[in-house]
């Protein structure tokens, strides 16, 4: 069973419009997301999901609008402010991007290296810590060619997790994964969620994962520039009232 969510606002974003040079991708696009929930952005090809996603790491600057997280907006601020919010953020990329010329400790410590004065025993411990929480306790010394798929995607959370983030985004983390590897890692994810209390964001098209971990959804659409659907993603998946919504939650054929 998962979490109730708290109903506190982590994230907060109004009226955002991005894209890149004379192309818009997002236009007025407003929602907010509440603290220890599993929120996800989805929509088929082209929509803007990864747009959304580099906006909210702090990536890439919108043509307009605000981006709150804790209610610092990250763009119209200060650089010390927008540094400060985003080192309170992990991420965890597509392929995972570990560095092959380090072993699993030494991918999870390097955040605690750049960020913190801590000394090299103790960084060492948190980053062992954090492999432990994600099922690879025994694994710190592998390199990253050593390791399975979803393993590397669990050393990759790890490592988002380094510094103790409050929220930690996710894009596409079931891809290329078998079934019961993405089953595995949703099952995590939920389980870090609930115990410790983080907020996840997570860029996915995998519709088992969309309803096995989905607290709240947003679904993008590339012609309107924004969203076209949000809430409960089983709720959505029963709602007939938008084609397109109805079509993608329910994998049918246009």
């Amino acid at each position: 069973m998962k979490k109730e969510n708290n109903n506190s606002t982590i994230i907060d974003v109004k009226n955002l419009t991005a894209g890149y040079k004379n192309t818009l991708i997002l236009k007025d696009v407003s929602f907010s997301i509440q603290k220890g929930e599993i929120f996800i952005i989805l929509g088929g090809s082209g929509c803007g999901k990864s747009t959304l996603l580099k906006i909210l790491t702090g990536l890439l600057t919108p043509f307009s609008g605000t981006v709150l997280i804790n209610g610092k907006d990250i763009y119209n601020g200060s650089s010390e402010t927008r540094a400060s919010v985003l080192k309170n953020i992990g991420v965890m990329f597509q392929n995972g991007a570990l560095f092959g010329s380090m072993n699993l400790l030494e991918n999870v410590k390097l955040p605690l290296i750049t960020h913190t004065l801590l000394d090299t025993e103790t960084m060492n411990l948190i980053a062992y810590m954090k492999l432990s929480l994600v099922g690879l306790k025994d694994a710190s010394m592998l390199m990253p060619d050593q390791i399975s798929g979803g393993m590397r995607k669990r050393a990759a959370i790890a490592r988002a997790m380094a510094l103790d983030p409050q929220v930690i985004f996710l894009d596409e983390p079931s891809a290329g994964l078998d079934p019961v590897t993405a089953a595995q890692l949703d099952k995590l994810i939920l389980n870090l969620a609930e115990n410790l209390g983080i907020t996840f964001v997570m860029v996915t098209h995998e519709l088992e994962s969309i309803f096995d971990t989905g607290d709240r959804v947003i679904m993008l659409h590339r012609d309107e520039k924004g969203i076209i659907a949000r809430g409960d993603p089983h709720g959505l998946k029963n709602n007939k009232d938008d084609k397109r919504v109805y079509t993608f939650f329910n994998r049918l054929a246009d």
